[in-house]
């Protein structure tokens, strides 16, 4: 049986990366309660 988690850096960052968060509306209010919360890194 194989591993189902296949890692890949750009794909990880296209879904969850800084750009993404920023460019909608969800995304900016995550950003903000990480920023809340104390967060070392805010996104990918």
């Amino acid at each position: 049986m194989s591993q189902t988690y296949q890692p890949k850096k750009r794909k990880r960052a296209k879904t969850h990366g800084f750009l993404v968060r920023t460019a909608t509306v969800g995304g900016k209010k995550t950003l903000l309660r990480r920023r809340r919360k104390g967060r070392a890194k805010l996104a990918v």
